[in-house]
């Protein structure tokens, strides 16, 4: 048997009555269908079931460079990457001991069509969450974490939010579906609450006086130690129920060049990892990693980064079990 319990190569090969598919294998390359080679499945009543990775093909909303829509499968690609070791450093566990976890596929909607994109995505994140699951969601341009949050609130009520980003996306456009605006409407709509949240990497321009978030900027995040910016973190949120979304284009083009609005200046990916796992223990509901752009990656650099920040929160959520 080999670490994920799927039998030898020449054991599977005698089974010729078993039909399936083994993805969960360690191979880097071979059936590389589904997240971290999970299960693809949308059984919700699945016996044991945890989290659920959703993605969400869509970039519509996107004011900068085209592509995100291609970013989940792009994630689902690099995460083979992942998948050979039995526990991801540096924790002291493995991930399939404490979480049983599906990859649901991704979100289907008319092409074209953002208010179908908006209902399709609210109406199949509060069915995983109403069953109590974790939602791990793979954009796609931000716009989704509207729908998102909306399909969140059904289930926990006004939330906290930690945003990881380049931008405040707090904009006031009148567009209706656009990727800069949806943390001006979600507190309109009462699902967040800014007094409990806060935006970490920001490094484009906003209004310090009217901003109703919390603002760790790129230059604060890379020059105080991690501990600081976890604890202002920490200090923030407190016990409230919190959404976590990652901007990939938090992290410096350096090490996420494949998305569609780049700003220098950022974040390297271990100070942005090292910043997540202080935040383990918070009540964090759910996770979304956007803004992966495949057409301008290099080498899978900007795929593989979304691939493990999305591991990164499933080890989050094992790690409270």
């Amino acid at each position: 048997m080999n670490r994920l319990g799927l039998g030898t190569r020449e054991g599977r090969l005698g089974a010729e009555a078993d039909k399936t598919v083994h993805l969960a294998d360690d191979s880097m390359y071979a059936n590389i269908f589904s997240y971290m080679g999970l299960p693809l499945s949308r059984d919700l009543d699945r016996a044991g079931l945890d989290a659920v990775v959703m993605g969400i093909p869509y970039d519509l909303g996107t004011s900068g460079r085209a592509g995100a829509r291609v970013g989940p499968n792009a994630i689902r690609q690099a995460s083979a990457n992942l998948r050979w070791e039995a526990r991801r450093w540096p924790w002291e566990f493995s991930l399939h001991e404490r979480l049983q976890v599906i990859d649901y596929g991704d979100v289907q909607f008319c092409g074209g069509d953002s208010a179908d994109m908006l209902a399709q995505v609210e109406e199949h994140s509060a069915r995983i969450t109403a069953a109590g699951k974790t939602l791990i969601s793979l954009g796609g341009d931000h716009f989704v974490t509207l729908p998102l949050l909306r399909g969140h609130v059904a289930a926990h009520g006004k939330l906290a939010l930690i945003h990881f980003d380049a931008h405040t996306d707090t904009y006031a456009q009148p567009e209706r579906y656009f990727h800069g605006n949806m943390f001006h409407r979600a507190p309109r709509e009462g699902l967040i609450d800014p007094a409990r949240s806060v935006q970490v990497g920001i490094r484009t321009e906003y209004d310090p006086v009217a901003h109703e978030f919390q603002v760790i900027d790129a230059d604060q995040a890379n020059e105080q130690p991690v501990q600081a910016t976890v604890a202002a973190i920490r200090a923030r949120v407190g016990d409230a129920p919190a959404y976590l979304t990652f901007d990939i284009d938090c992290l410096d083009p350096a090490f996420a060049p494949g998305t569609g609005t780049p700003v220098v200046g950022g974040l390297d990916t271990s100070r942005a990892l090292r910043i997540l796992r202080g935040l383990s223990d918070l009540n964090i509901v759910g996770f979304d990693v956007v803004e992966v752009s495949p057409a301008y990656d290099q080498s899978q650099l900007t795929a593989l980064a979304g691939a493990s920040l999305a591991l990164e929160f499933l080890y989050m959520r094992a790690s409270r079990n």
